[in-house]
């Protein structure tokens, strides 16, 4: 029986670890390498390396760290953060990155899904879409560059198009939920569930394993990712790398 992929969401900035609250505070929690080697002890289903500055800064993705990552991983990795070019999803790839992320690039240039999803197939293309509340009447729209810029799309709207396009995997990123620890954005999945068939995984807010096993009862075999979660323990959020075991991850697949 197939069981929801449980993914560990590793940001990056300056070549440090971090973990943020709602795209801002980022506090620094370790090296990503050490990190990487301790999932790999946990056997994690797959891992999310994000670099929070690349696109907001306009660096391309550090090929350096970047290897070292994938030469690191034993399991699955996807990395985002700075991404524009086919070329540079061509050498990412080349690299050992399983999956490669795009954000910003997806509303500034949709088309690059389609020919990225071309040029290196339609699994390794992710579209992340981070989404915030917004304006006087609350709603949720895609925003861009650490929530910095408003975009005008509505997420749902904008996931169906990003798939139509090409994108294998859809990530949707609730900002307002980033770093609380108080549980996933259910609403905002319902609506884009609706027009989704692609792997859909969702980011932002999971505190416990209680919050995983929410999600999954109401969406089985979807990707439920978290950051927080996974690097801090406790309710003075110790840092502490963690993932559940093989019983706790199996017992996920029978809900």
């Amino acid at each position: 029986m197939l069981r929801p992929r449980i993914i560990p969401c590793l940001l990056i900035q300056n070549g440090g670890l971090v973990k943020t609250i709602q795209f801002s505070e980022p506090k620094y929690v370790g090296d990503p390498l050490n990190a990487v080697r301790i999932f790999n002890e946990k056997e994690v289903d797959e891992i999310m390396v994000v670099d929070i500055d690349a696109s907001r800064l306009g660096r391309p993705p550090n090929e350096t760290l970047i290897s070292q990552l994938a030469a690191e991983c034993r399991m699955p990795l996807c990395y985002g953060g700075g991404v524009k070019t086919v070329e540079q999803i061509e050498q990412l790839i080349a690299l050992g990155v399983e999956k490669v992320a795009i954000s910003s690039a997806t509303v500034d240039n949709p088309g690059l899904i389609s020919h990225a999803a071309e040029r290196v197939g339609c699994q390794s293309v992710v579209a992340v879409i981070d989404v915030k509340i917004t304006g006087l009447l609350r709603r949720h729209e895609v925003v861009t560059l650490n929530a910095t810029r408003r975009s005008g799309l509505d997420p749902v709207a904008f996931a169906g198009r990003l798939q139509s396009l090409g994108a294998g995997e859809i990530v949707i990123n609730s900002v307002d939920y980033d770093g609380k620890m108080q549980g996933y954005n259910l609403d905002l999945i319902a609506r884009i569930r609706q027009v989704v068939s692609v792997p859909l995984t969702i980011l932002g807010g999971a505190g416990s394993l209680g919050d995983i096993r929410e999600l999954v009862e109401r969406y089985p075999v979807i990707g439920a990712a978290a950051g927080s979660l996974f690097v801090f323990k406790g309710k003075y959020r110790a840092v502490l790398i963690n993932y559940p075991g093989r019983n706790e991850r199996d017992a996920l697949a029978c809900l």
